[in-house]
């Protein structure tokens, strides 16, 4: 997240900075963000295109969530393309390109993180208005919207923008915003569980889609976040390991496919449940033969 660093003395000036700060001085021979780019492209291109073509497949008339999430693996797909370019050589032009689609791809990312868990809490919470009111036509809308104000968001704030300290506001604004969400989002979905009429099953997968987004944010997106608003730019294996997070954020995201799928968290509090049963078991007869023995 280094190339968020942004320099108040002029507009090119301002923007050459943060592409410059990929190239750090004290960067080493060998850069192992290279290999890592290569590896996480690799991998990730390929799960991310069957996940969308798998997410394709539980679109209907009544089910809204994979409208989100098939938006958010194109967005992830873009970093993916992103990488390898970031990482290799290139005229500045091509550099800046580059960097401004990462970065705006990165705040689509996270812009529909915030609509999948606020989508998966009306559920809970106002499942009356969901049912009417929450159509397609609605989350399409809402996904026309992300990707508009996202990229103007970057744009204005990257080249508009002379104020260091102003950037930095909007910037940490914007990137720290949905942390509270996902945590009210959370709790007031936990909370409406008891009155809401939605099946069991459907209920364990929507508090799991839950969990799992907040997880990505704070572990993969939040030590970034903080490096950036805190400009410790000069440590450069901070800068490295955040970046890292950052990258492996996409492939985090393939994880809320499974979420997605009927089943899987039962089988996983299935397949918990019977590891405790089996210790529970073999402490017991631990125990009993260590009666026995003493009798």
């Amino acid at each position: 997240m280094d190339d968020f660093h942004i320099n108040n003395t002029s507009q090119d000036k301002t923007f050459d900075d943060s592409i410059n700060t990929f190239s750090d001085p004290y960067e080493p021979p060998v850069d192992p963000m290279i290999v890592v780019a290569y590896i996480i492209t690799a991998i990730g291109l390929l799960f991310t295109l069957m996940a969308i073509y798998a997410v394709c497949s539980l679109v209907r008339k009544d089910h809204v969530v994979p409208i989100y999430v098939i938006n958010l693996l194109i967005s992830d797909l873009i970093q993916f393309c992103c990488m390898i370019p970031l990482e290799t050589e290139f005229d500045e032009m091509m550099t800046k390109i580059v960097v401004v689609i990462y970065l705006i791809s990165v705040m689509v990312s996270i812009g529909f993180m915030v609509c999948i868990a606020l989508e998966r809490y009306l559920v809970i919470a106002c499942p009356l208005w969901y049912r009417f009111r929450h159509t397609i036509k609605f989350s399409v809308v809402v996904c026309v919207m992300v990707w508009i104000l996202s990229p103007v968001l970057c744009v204005l704030t990257l080249w508009v923008l002379q104020d260091d300290y102003i950037i930095d506001i909007i910037m940490g604004t914007f990137l720290l915003l949905p942390l509270p969400l996902f945590i009210f989002f959370l709790g007031g979905t936990i909370r409406a569980l008891s009155a809401s009429r939605v099946p069991s099953d459907e209920k364990r997968r929507i508090v799991g889609i839950l969990v799992l987004v907040l997880l990505i944010y704070t572990l993969l997106f939040l030590p970034a976040i903080i490096l950036f608003m805190a400009k410790m730019y000069h440590h450069y294996h901070l800068t490295i390991l955040t970046y890292m997070f950052v990258q492996l954020s996409p492939l985090a995201d393939l994880f809320l496919y499974v979420f997605m799928r009927k089943g899987t968290i039962d089988k996983l509090l299935a397949y918990v449940c019977c590891c405790r049963m089996d210790s529970n078991d073999s402490s017991r007869m631990d125990s009993n033969d260590i009666t026995s023995s003493t009798v």
